[in-house]
């Protein structure tokens, strides 16, 4: 029997009123909401269905990197959408994600990150978070997109922290957590009902092309990306110039001397001058 044939229990909570996210359903452990998700927009559940968990066994973000934290700890969670949307606008929705979780993390702990294309929210050179956006449904059922984040809210903790064991050494220099950044503990639980609250009117906005704009709008102020130089990792091929712009779909434009050159997905990486 396949994992998701496997009943998987969950305590069901109620999103914030007012919202298409009626129904979270929180797990104690299980393999990856992503996964979840998929195979309920597979089965035809409606847009706003919400999967959150304590624990991931097989979490993870792009290019198949995993996501580990301690057990209740930081926010999992996936989110069902189904928006009307062509496939070269799909990033919008790791956009409005990734801009309602920035909303929330200022609003719960007075810190405010930047975006890096295409799917991390940092506090400096930092990362506070990841999104990670999968396609999911079945031939002749509307489309779905389900959009997943980890949010760092108490891991890693603060150093010297008593009680709390040593970051891992490849992990310190680059991740940081809500708890890090504000020097208060934050309950994930929190977190999940302020980034849904506001993600409610950000994918209404998706319907309609000035939303749309304004969303990619918005992303583009506080992408910390452009502007920089960057390298970015394509399939066979690398690519590093000055990332110019966002565009109204979300892709990131990046000027490699010759030309602006669109880059709808790859792993970039912010270089220091004289890279």
């Amino acid at each position: 029997m396949s994992a998701a044939a496997v009943p998987e229990a969950f305590s069901s909570l109620t999103g914030p009123p007012g919202t298409r996210f009626r129904e979270i359903r929180w797990f104690e452990e299980i393999d990856s909401t992503n996964r979840y998700l998929g195979d309920c927009a597979a089965a035809g559940a409606a847009e706003g269905l919400v999967a959150a968990a304590d624990h991931q066994r097989a979490g993870r973000g792009r290019l198949g990197r995993r996501w580990e934290a301690p057990p209740g700890r930081n926010l999992l969670v996936s989110i069902l959408l189904r928006p009307s949307l062509g496939p070269g606008a799909l990033h919008l929705c790791t956009a409005v994600v990734a801009l309602a979780a920035a909303a929330a993390c200022e609003r719960l702990a007075v810190v405010t990150p930047s975006l890096k294309w295409p799917n991390d929210l940092m506090v400096g050179e930092r990362k506070l978070a990841g999104v990670l956006a999968e396609t999911a449904g079945v031939a002749g059922a509307p489309s779905a997109v389900v959009v997943g984040i980890g949010v760092n809210v108490g891991w890693p903790a603060p150093d010297g922290e008593p009680g709390e064991a040593a970051v891992p050494a490849e992990i310190a220099p680059i991740a940081t957590s809500l708890w890090r950044e504000s020097g208060r503990r934050h309950e994930p639980r929190a977190l999940l009902q302020l980034l849904l609250a506001d993600l409610e009117p950000r994918v209404a906005a998706l319907r309609g092309a000035a939303g749309r704009r304004a969303q990619a709008a918005e992303y583009r102020r506080r992408c910390a990306t452009v502007g920089r130089r960057v390298r970015v990792e394509l399939h066979g091929e690398t690519v590093v110039g000055e990332a110019a712009d966002v565009t109204p779909e979300g892709h990131l434009l990046v000027d490699v001397g010759a030309c602006l050159r669109t880059v709808t997905a790859g792993d970039v990486v912010h270089l220091r001058d004289g890279s």
